[in-house]
């Protein structure tokens, strides 16, 4: 079952972590090229195991995972290390930000640690520009520790869009912010993804925000 429109496919998956009864089983998954999907589910349903998939920090028992025109499942090691830094825009829930770098080292982080990614002056300006969007431009020269949690987030989502990725994974982008930020860094994730065609798939627990989205998938149905 191939769609030319989809960003991203499995087909049989199967994925068991060792020495657990947890087992995760997708029967086929696709998002198009573009869509905002929300996943839900209990927790430990599989949702981060999905992403974590895709992006090819975990690989699969059996099946196929392919994202853009990358069969990931099929990739090695490092393949799939620049794969992800390459292709893949992570949004955390807990920011994973380095906090001995300031805040631009942090957005610009992916592009020192792989030869997948060249820093450029124009990489620079980018990266400000998006500091600039994201209302965190004035923090820059801090370090995470000096900025509240919306902010980190902020900061986290800029080095996110930073390589214009194809497909963006947000894992509870929002969950440990307070309602007002919520609505904020949701707002600036859909308008940069908007802008530039990315295709996002997130994990949310906050269902007042799933009228947003584009489709909800529901993950307890996969998990056996």
């Amino acid at each position: 079952m191939i769609s030319e429109s989809a960003m991203v496919e499995t087909e049989s998956l199967k994925f068991q972590y060792p020495d657990s009864r947890f087992h995760l089983s997708i029967p086929y998954f696709a998002v198009k090229a573009g869509e905002k999907v929300a996943v839900v589910g209990p927790s430990g349903s599989g949702k981060t195991t999905l992403l974590n998939l895709l992006a090819g920090i975990l690989t699969p028992m059996a099946g196929s995972i392919k994202v853009g025109e990358t069969a990931v499942s099929d990739l090695n090691d490092a393949g799939r290390r620049d794969f992800r830094i390459r292709e893949i825009g992570f949004v955390f829930q807990d920011f994973e930000l380095l906090d001995y770098l300031s805040i631009l080292d942090n957005i610009l982080h992916p592009y020192r640690i792989s030869g997948a990614l060249k820093l450029t002056g124009e990489v620079r300006r980018r990266a400000i520009f998006l500091a600039e969007q994201m209302g965190v431009a004035g923090h820059l020269k801090k370090h995470p520790g000096e900025l509240s949690q919306g902010e980190k987030q902020r900061a986290a989502i800029c080095r996110a869009l930073l390589s214009q990725p194809k497909l963006i994974l947000a894992d509870e982008a929002t969950g440990n912010l307070d309602p007002e930020n919520k609505t904020r860094i949701l707002d600036l994730l859909f308008a940069a993804v908007d802008e530039h065609g990315t295709t996002l798939l997130a994990v949310t627990h906050d269902y007042e925000l799933l009228g947003r989205f584009d489709r909800i998938v529901d993950f307890k149905e996969f998990r056996v």
